[in-house]
């Protein structure tokens, strides 16, 4: 795929780019011949990050800064479960810990990585978060999933009051808030809907032809991987 809005020799920065979404997504970008450079950052790259360890991803992006600015910035991390985490089936299930972990990966970390971030995106750039549906209130049919849930209306939150307060100095760029869907990957092979899962790279692919599309109005939208609009 090639992509349109960010001009000839765009330069592309991909965090959390071992994860399955990350990985296709640099992929698909070194596909393109008007990107003229992926840069890579996880807890693989050197130099990393720990989302947990707030100071590292300061670090890290600071080092990335001379090569700014980067006109698309794509952050594909996040957690549902670990060799410690799972899902909450009921409120009895809640674990004080664990959920502070969740909440440190999935809102704590990302806020952290737009405060340091979104001075390296260049003024009509489009910065994208890796979100999901079921932080969606509204869209709240099922119930469970207490952590992950409520993370991710929380990155939500950030993301909109992000795109608020960056739309005053630069009014061309876009943040946005991302649904992929299901997609294969570690992260959903253990649930049920996996088996419907679509491949990385065709979701990458349908993500990032969203980001390409949208415009400067879209700024602060919560979007689904096939361009519908997701209730808050």
């Amino acid at each position: 795929m090639q992509l349109t809005s960010f001009g000839a020799d765009y330069r592309a920065l991909v965090v959390g780019s071992s994860g399955a979404l990350g990985q296709a997504f640099c992929q698909l970008l070194r596909e393109d011949p008007g990107c003229a450079g992926v840069t890579e950052l996880s807890r693989a790259t050197q130099p990393g990050f720990d989302l947990l360890e707030p100071a590292s991803i300061a670090a890290a992006v600071q080092s990335l800064a001379a090569q700014a600015p980067y006109q698309l910035v794509l952050i594909a991390t996040g957690v549902l479960h670990d060799a410690e985490i799972q899902p909450e089936k009921s409120l009895a299930a809640i674990d004080a810990e664990a959920m502070q972990k969740v909440f440190q990966i999935n809102s704590i970390g990302p806020a952290v990585l737009l405060q340091q971030l979104l001075p390296l995106l260049d003024r009509k750039g489009a910065l994208a978060v890796l979100s999901a549906r079921v932080g969606s209130i509204a869209d709240n049919r099922l119930g469970g999933w207490y952590a992950y849930r409520a993370s991710k209306a929380a990155l939500n939150m950030l993301l909109k009051t992000a795109a608020i307060e960056h739309a005053r100095r630069y009014p061309e760029a876009r943040l946005l808030s991302l649904h992929p869907g299901t997609v294969v990957s570690p992260l959903s092979q253990p649930f049920r809907g996996s088996a419907a899962a679509r491949p990385a790279l065709q979701a990458a692919a349908e993500l990032l032809a969203v980001v390409d599309n949208s415009k400067a109005a879209d700024s602060g939208s919560f979007v689904a991987y096939d361009g519908a609009s997701v209730p808050w």
